[in-house]
C-alpha cells in the first residue's frame, strides 16, 4: 500500500508525455519505476524512453504525441489537410515534419490505430505552422507544399475543399521549395483559378 501510494505520488509529478529521463530525476531506479508501473497499467509505453501519464492524464491525441517524439515538429501533409477542413479524407498516418534525423519507416509509430511518421525537412523549408493546443499544426498553403513535396502529388485533388487556401501566400511559400514543387503549385493554381 505504501509502494502504491509512492507511485502515485511520483506519477502526480510527471506531465501527461514525458522521458525517461524525467522519471530519473524523481527516482533512483527509474527502470525498475516504469517497468512497474507499466505493467500495471499506470502509465503507457509510446517507444524507447518515451512515455504516457495516462492513469492520470488520459491518452493524447495523436498530434500531441507526434510532435513531443521529435522535437522540433509539426503536423503536416494529409493529416493537416483534413485538420483544415481541406481534405475529407480521413487519413491513417499523422505526418509528423521534424528536423530531427531520425526518421524513416523503421522509427515509425502505432498509436491509437493511426501510424505516426516522421519526415525530415530542411532548415530553410521548417516554417509554416502555428501552435495549437500544445502541438504546431501547418497552414494549410504549408501542408499542400509539404505534400506535394514528400509525395509529389496531392491525393484526391478533385475532392479538395480550396476555398480556405491562400493562392498568394502559397504561391510566395512555394518559392522557397524546390522548382518541381512551385511548377506542381503553378498547375494546380491554374486549373483550381478556370
Amino acid at each position: 500500500m505504501n509502494e502504491e501510494r509512492s507511485t502515485l505520488k511520483r506519477l502526480k509529478l510527471l506531465p501527461v508525455l514525458f522521458r525517461k529521463q524525467d522519471a530519473e530525476k524523481m527516482t533512483p531506479h527509474a527502470g525498475m519505476f516504469l517497468s512497474r508501473a507499466v505493467k500495471k497499467g499506470l502509465i503507457y509505453r509510446i517507444n524507447w524512453g518515451n512515455y504516457i501519464n495516462s492513469f492520470l492524464y488520459g491518452f493524447p491525441g495523436v498530434e500531441k504525441v507526434g510532435c513531443f517524439l521529435k522535437p522540433p515538429a509539426y503536423i503536416s501533409c494529409e493529416w493537416a489537410l483534413n485538420y483544415h477542413g481541406i481534405s475529407l479524407q480521413s487519413p491513417t498516418v499523422c505526418t509528423v515534419i521534424t528536423l530531427s534525423t531520425s526518421v524513416g519507416k523503421k522509427r515509425n509509430i502505432q498509436y491509437q490505430g493511426i501510424t505516426i511518421e516522421f519526415s525530415r525537412i530542411a532548415p530553410s523549408l521548417f516554417f509554416g505552422f502555428t501552435y495549437q493546443d500544445r502541438f504546431y499544426m501547418a497552414s494549410p498553403e504549408k501542408a499542400i507544399l509539404d505534400t506535394i513535396y514528400y509525395r509529389k502529388v496531392i491525393p484526391a485533388r478533385d475532392e479538395l475543399e480550396l476555398d480556405k487556401v491562400d493562392f498568394n501566400l502559397l504561391s510566395k511559400m512555394a518559392n522557397r521549395f524546390p522548382n518541381s514543387v512551385s511548377r506542381t503549385i503553378l498547375m494546380s493554381c491554374h486549373i483550381s483559378s478556370v
